[in-house]
């Protein structure tokens, strides 16, 4: 009963935001209640049966997460997890707010959940995951970690206070690294020697610095990728199936998700089912995601970092003729942009967005082709989707995080879970 007030308030907050931004309240309500019943997390996150599940690293959370929870989930087990980006602190809390009762319960006998790095630091402090991802380290948002070694070290913290099994990518120096300190308590993840040797889009994983670690024995690894398809090898059984978005990236995230559910699930585990379940699934939201608007398709592509940028632009179809370029707010210093290398991109329609400027300058640099640049984003949104159809493939969004949300919200689409597969 001592969360109660909180909650309520939470619940009040949500509905007001909801009632003048219809599919907003996701942040706000965790953000009072943190206030009200900061403790409240930490008791819910440790009221599980089956535990708590970590998924996080620098990039890739969203969806490995949305696939180990649709895989587990399909096997028939009740899970909690947090939507897309609902993925600090405040987050959780709101997710608590809109799923659970009164008392702070929710439903579910396990909570999969992605976390941000820092945020994940910090719960781990209070509630000890069973299983933990750690996907990667790259250079990013150098504003707020200022160097990606911090990065390593939150993410150390969630390892050494994992008690089960931790899953790791062998193919990340930095992870290795925090490998070496877990006394067996690790399995590995990676894509098979082949793929890192001959693939044109490389991870870039930040550089450690130091001498290179073995990279050890894979038995969860991606044996072949094209495009969106992919085929795995699981702890020694091999499956094949399609994936929501294109790019060795997501097949890395599917091939830990695999891993994830496995452990998970133990001798329940079916790898034909699971891949049939993955198979199926849309991306998440704006992760390659396909839509209908106005009655003809276009692509929406998150980039949130230089690698983010470089794997989606690397993994673009070749020759689009409209491609909106957004960048906003949250790019505080838009110089990482100037790292990345778009040729691939052959030309840009719009661009806009907050940074609009910066973006237009990097891109004309680089020999970008560009016909607009128009400061103001939503009439820029409104111009761009009353364009005629393209001659090749098909409208194409490339947008940082600040730059999706006001699009979305212009456009309508309030629902993250309103994604279908095209």
């Amino acid at each position: 009963m001592r969360y109660l007030p909180a909650l309520l308030i939470g619940r009040l907050a949500r509905f007001a935001v909801r009632l003048i931004r219809p599919g907003g309240g996701s942040a706000l309500p965790g953000l009072i209640v943190s206030k009200l019943a900061p403790k409240l997390v930490y008791k819910t996150l440790n009221g599980f049966k089956d535990g708590l599940v970590v998924i996080t690293g620098t990039a890739g959370k969203s969806t490995t997460n949305k696939m180990v929870v649709a895989i587990v989930r399909a096997h028939g087990v009740e899970v909690f997890t947090n939507p897309s980006t609902a993925n600090i602190e405040q987050g959780f809390l709101s997710t608590i707010i809109r799923h659970g009762n009164l008392l702070g319960q929710v439903p579910g006998s396990i909570a999969i959940l992605e976390m941000d790095e820092a945020h994940a630091a910090q719960i781990v402090s209070h509630v000890k995951p069973k299983t933990s991802v750690i996907l990667n380290v790259f250079e990013d948002q150098l504003d707020r970690f200022i160097d990606p070694a911090l990065v390593r070290e939150k993410l150390a913290l969630v390892a050494k206070a994992t008690t089960g099994k931790v899953l790791v990518n062998a193919d990340d120096q930095n992870c290795l690294m925090i490998a070496a300190n877990l006394k067996g308590r690790v399995d590995y993840f990676g894509l098979a020697e082949k793929i890192t040797k001959s693939s044109s889009s490389a991870m870039e994983y930040a550089e450690t610095y130091l001498p290179k670690i073995a990279t050890p024995a894979v038995t969860n690894k991606v044996l072949s990728q094209d495009g969106k398809n992919v085929e795995v090898e699981i702890s020694g059984q091999k499956a094949s199936f399609e994936l929501p978005s294109r790019g060795n990236h997501f097949a890395l995230d599917a091939v830990a998700a695999l891993a994830c559910a496995q452990e998970i699930l133990g001798s329940k585990f079916d790898l034909t089912f699971a891949s049939k379940v993955l198979n199926e699934l849309p991306p998440v939201f704006s992760r390659g995601e396909v839509r209908i608007v106005n009655d003809e398709p276009c692509e929406f592509i998150l980039v949130q970092n230089p690698i983010s940028m470089q794997l989606n632009l690397d993994n673009l179809p070749t020759d689009l003729d409209q491609v909106l370029f957004a960048i906003g707010r949250d790019v505080h210093d838009p110089s990482w942009m100037w790292t990345v290398d778009y040729s691939a991109l052959k030309s840009v329609h719009t661009v806009s967005g907050f940074n609009y400027a910066d973006a237009a300058l990097v891109l004309a640099y680089n020999d970008v082709a560009v016909n607009i640049t128009n400061p103001e984003y939503h009439d820029a949104i409104d111009n761009f989707f009353s364009l005629p159809l393209p001659e090749q493939g098909m409208k194409t969004i490339i947008y940082s995080a600040d730059a999706m949300r006001r699009l979305r919200r212009h456009m309508g689409f309030t629902d993250p879970e309103d994604v279908d597969r095209v």
